[in-house]
């Protein structure tokens, strides 16, 4: 090839491509930004380690609480607006349950179970942690589960049921109504103030070599980790091996058929509410036991976050919903290296925007339920 026929091709390429060049050279510049940063000793590799663990774990409970998403999508076609608020309804049931596991016979039970509001009672003087108390959190967990799952099936039975042969619309818009409902029924209850939950002096804490320092890794961590991947490889096996997994991925792909096949479709869609509900609620307790404070908002500024990861992974597939929540967990965290922390939330969104112009489908395209 000529260097006339060269210079023609790739001007063609900028006329037909600009947003593609345009990727590729700030692509290109985050590159040279990293590698001389990491080169010059401006940026440190153990501190890059650190992001990027602290973005794989917010992108797990970012994809854990997806998975409800997008499965309540695929199988009930809405968006639901109040899952952040079932998030954050799990996360105050499971707290309440381990500080009254954690302090019955020495605190009010009242100020237990309203997880300290007013500054009544405080996590750390509980010892509430994956360690200094494992009965309690595991309690916590269970109960964060169970109770979010009985409020999902309240809700769908007496407030989505009635109107699911409606339009997607009406029940997006009621979705929302629920949302503000929970959310400050929940602050009414338990206050507006936010406290800590755990005792993270006393949480276990190994620090991993890095080249040229250490990143911290610690026992809420790990915790984390095992039973993100314990249940995300549940619904799998649900989805993949068990007959009521296989008729949900039958009515995901055609309601009416699977009426017509005889498949239980009411039985589906309690089952779908079950799982997605019990993941959303695990996903809130464990994201508040790894940070270790609670409010009240907590599921409202995570849902914006879970919204992108399921459309980033392509809307209808719990697969997608996981790689699309540690993408931008991954971006909300690392991204601090080029542009200044308070924007991080902004980058991920970006990158979720750039993704879907190259592959408007999303990551899983073509992979609803499974």
């Amino acid at each position: 090839m000529s260097i006339s026929e060269t210079y023609v091709r790739y001007r063609r390429t900028l006329g037909e491509e600009p947003l593609a060049i345009g990727v590729v050279l700030v692509a290109l510049w985050m590159v040279w930004a990293l590698v001389s940063g990491l080169w010059t000793g401006g940026i440190q590799v153990s501190s890059l380690a650190s992001l990027v663990w602290d973005g794989l774990l917010r992108g797990l409970i970012i994809g854990l609480a997806g998975i409800g998403l997008s499965m309540t999508y695929s199988i009930l076609n809405f968006a639901n607006f109040a899952h952040g608020d079932y998030l954050t309804s799990g996360a105050f049931a499971g707290m309440a349950t381990s500080y009254l596991v954690a302090g019955i016979g020495e605190n009010s039970v009242g100020a237990l179970l309203l997880v300290g509001a007013g500054g009544s009672v405080f996590g750390g003087a509980l010892g509430i942690g994956v360690t200094t108390s494992p009965i309690a959190v595991v309690l916590g967990a269970i109960v964060a589960g169970g109770l979010t799952i009985a409020l999902a099936l309240f809700i769908d039975r007496f407030v989505y049921k009635p109107i699911r042969d409606e339009s997607g619309i009406a029940l997006l818009i009621t979705s929302i109504g629920v949302a503000f409902a929970l959310r400050y029924l929940i602050q009414f209850v338990f206050g507006a103030g936010v406290r800590g939950t755990t005792a993270a002096g006393s949480v276990p804490r190994i620090n991993v070599p890095a080249f040229d320092g250490t990143f911290r890794v610690t026992a809420h961590d790990a915790s984390l980790i095992v039973v993100a991947g314990g249940l995300m490889l549940g619904v799998h096996l649900l989805l993949q091996r068990t007959k009521l997994g296989k008729a949900m991925r039958a009515m995901s792909d055609n309601e009416d058929l699977a009426r017509i096949t005889g498949i239980p479709t009411e039985r589906v869609i309690r089952t779908t509410w079950i799982v997605g509900a019990g993941l959303t609620g695990i996903a809130g307790y464990m994201f508040v036991l790894w940070k270790g404070t609670l409010g009240f908002n907590d599921g409202w500024l995570l849902l914006l976050l879970v919204f992108a990861a399921v459309i980033l992974g392509g809307i209808g597939s719990i697969y997608g919903a996981i790689g699309g929540g540690i993408v931008i967990g991954l971006t909300a965290s690392v991204s601090v290296i080029w542009i200044p922390s308070e924007f991080g939330r902004a980058a991920a969104f970006m990158v979720m925007i750039v993704i879907l112009l190259f592959k408007p489908e999303g990551i899983f395209s073509g992979r609803t339920t499974a």
